[in-house]
């Protein structure tokens, strides 16, 4: 078979989720984020697992992505929609009892008039300048938007992975500012932000890459496995090259494997030279160009070739690959391809 394997470790998941929840307090609700198809990963599936634990409220960022979870999971979860009511939605909003976060004005007229009466949160931004109402439209839109009974009030936080960062607390400030004695539920802190300490975890915390095996829970459990299978070796004499540009020349007689992936799957060209498969923990240093659907990799110091070399396993995690490429864990696991054979193990309650 040429096509990876991406092993997911859903005991894994429900191990960081229950540790999140517990750094958010036991006053805190813990939902889960399962945007971009739970980071790769399958969101109906880790979706129904986090459910058996116990969580009741999922995010996503599209309408689109909350119908296909909510018909992966029924009726029971709320699922909230980061994008707000965009036009569009409304029929899958309605139909499918989805909450949006709404986040501007044209926003707040569009569900209450297409859909008055039905659940909605505001999204508040303090600082990040991304999504949400600025502190002067929402203090012009407050008294008919509380009026109507918001599920939630939320705001996003920008530095959270730099916890000396002086936009945290100056973002804190705002969004007491903004929502002290509302009596509206409250979620502040995504993972970064439960990171930072029970006074940013308000009423409900949205923890998603900490839950994938993300940077920064530095004590998560790793989720994902990637086996990638040898299609090929060959012997290369001491002087020729490989792959596209002849971008790598053998030192001296060496063994090349070539491996079924490519930036097709996921794995960015910024790897070309630079990245490290393993073989049962021995390294094995790729060789060359990335290309579409293959790379290619030293084996000359292997006995045996084994049928696949592992790319993220317990000696090179995400945040470790991504390191390599420059970028960050929520963008290798985001670009996990969709040819990648997903085997589930665990996620029992």
């Amino acid at each position: 078979m040429a096509s990876a394997t991406l092993q997911i470790d859903l005991d894994a998941v429900l191990a960081n989720w229950r540790a999140l929840d517990a750094l958010s307090g036991a006053a805190c609700e813990t939902a889960a984020v399962v945007k971009a198809d739970a980071y790769g990963l399958g969101a109906t599936r880790v979706a129904r697992a986090l459910m058996r634990a116990g969580v009741r409220k999922f995010f996503v960022a599209l309408a689109e992505e909350g119908a296909a979870l909510r018909q992966g999971l029924g009726e029971a979860p709320e699922i909230y929609v980061l994008s707000g009511h965009m036009a569009g939605d409304t029929e899958m909003i309605a139909d499918l009892d989805l909450t949006p976060m709404l986040n501007a004005l044209e926003q707040v007229t569009r569900h209450f008039e297409a859909l008055p009466g039905t659940p909605f949160g505001v999204q508040l931004d303090t600082g990040m300048n991304r999504l949400g109402m600025e502190a002067g439209e929402w203090a012009a839109v407050a008294p008919i938007v509380m009026g109507a009974g918001p599920k939630l009030l939320m705001s996003h936080l920008a530095c959270a992975d730099e916890p000396e960062h002086g936009a945290n607390a100056t973002q804190l400030a705002e969004f007491h500012r903004l929502t002290d004695g509302t009596g509206v539920p409250r979620s502040f802190a995504a993972t970064g932000g439960i990171m930072l300490g029970r006074e940013y975890t308000f009423d409900l915390t949205r923890p998603g890459i900490g839950l994938y095996g993300g940077a920064p829970f530095a004590a998560a459990r790793p989720v994902v496995r990637l086996s990638l299978p040898v299609v090929q070796v060959r012997e290369v004499l001491a002087g020729e090259t490989v792959g596209y540009g002849c971008a790598w020349r053998a030192a001296e007689d060496s063994r090349i494997a070539t491996v079924a992936a490519g930036y097709a799957d996921g794995l960015a060209r910024a790897l070309s030279a630079k990245a490290t498969l393993f073989a049962d923990g021995t390294p094995c240093p790729l060789v060359g160009r990335v290309s579409m659907d293959l790379i290619t990799v030293d084996v000359t110091q292997l006995e045996t070739v084994p049928d696949t070399l592992e790319i993220l396993c317990p000696e090179q995690g995400v945040d470790a690959l991504a390191a390599v490429a420059g970028t960050i864990g929520y963008e290798i696991l985001t670009s996990l391809g969709a040819r990648y054979t997903r085997r589930y193990a665990g996620g029992a309650a």
